[in-house]
């Protein structure tokens, strides 16, 4: 699939209107399969604060809410909106809750799970919060597995590489 095709996939926001990533990213994008009853729910955090950092520098962070593990985003979409916005001030986009893994992943994950991590590895998502950067152009730069935190250095030095300076 080319770079463009990815960014073209269709997707639905958490309010219920077609988008893709095209629309909602106008520059590079982090996409992040997210949960609100998980261990590393605190990261939202950390990706709010990379949203306000980068913003406006052309980094758009898009939360993909999830609840294949564990059942730990079990709430409707504006249970997820009021959650994250009032516990985490999250501003950047969400989009619908979706499957990342398994015979109802969606085509958006179906294409970024072909990328592999620092160690070589690809297929599944191990779990929430794992973070693909994708570049302007629409191609993923970087998988970063869940425990990574926002903030790590890694993710600040791939985010610094792909936004203009």
């Amino acid at each position: 699939m080319t770079e463009t095709a990815l960014t073209a996939i269709p997707l639905t926001t958490l309010q219920g209107a077609p988008t893709t990533l095209a629309e909602l990213a106008d520059g590079a994008a982090l996409v992040v399969n997210v949960a609100s009853k998980c261990g590393l729910t605190p990261q939202y955090r950390g990706l709010e604060e990379l949203a306000q950092r980068y913003g406006a520098r052309g980094l758009t962070v898009v939360g993909v809410p999830c609840n294949q593990f564990m059942g730990q985003e079990p709430g409707t979409a504006e249970e997820i909106q009021t959650f994250c916005s009032t516990t985490y001030g999250v501003t950047f986009p969400l989009l619908a809750k979706t499957d990342v893994n398994g015979a109802d992943r969606h085509p958006l994950y179906a294409e970024l799970t072909k990328v592999a991590d620092a160690d070589g590895e690809a297929g599944d998502v191990q779990w929430n919060f794992e973070k693909f950067l994708l570049a302007p152009d629409g191609t993923v730069v970087n998988r970063f597995r869940p425990r990574t935190e926002p903030d790590a250095p890694e993710v600040i030095t791939a985010i610094e590489a792909v936004l203009p300076r």
